[in-house]
């Protein structure tokens, strides 16, 4: 758990974590080696810079790295690092919470079928 006496230890984790984008590039990741183009198009509608600036900022966490081929056209490789794999633990208690309490909470219902929340 988290240690009261450290609020901030896990401000690192929510870097990598942070906003919709990162989440979603780290899926298709986890599915393996992925080109630019690839992750553009699955990532649609993400601009370039948006996803240029994702990567570093991952690579420069050691969350992911970039292998640049040589030869025309150019071609760039990005794939997860182990510590990266290491975030699919994660990932999957993140997809065991929606299974079990889905996206939206559910209002609870009496007997009768009722919002137990308009009958109160």
């Amino acid at each position: 758990m988290i240690s009261p006496g450290c609020p901030g230890a896990i401000e690192p984790i929510l870097t990598i974590l942070d906003g919709k984008w990162n989440l979603l590039l780290l899926r298709e990741l986890f599915n393996g080696t992925k080109r630019f183009g690839e992750l553009r198009r699955s990532l649609h509608p993400i601009s370039p810079k948006t996803l240029t600036d994702r990567l570093r900022m991952l690579e420069e966490q050691e969350i992911v790295t970039r292998t640049l081929y040589p030869g025309v056209p150019l071609h760039v490789e990005y794939e997860l690092t182990e510590r990266g794999q290491r975030l699919q633990p994660i990932f999957a208690a993140m997809w065991m919470w929606v299974q079990e309490y889905g996206a939206c909470p559910q209002k609870e219902t009496d007997d009768g079928g009722q919002d137990a929340e308009a009958v109160m």
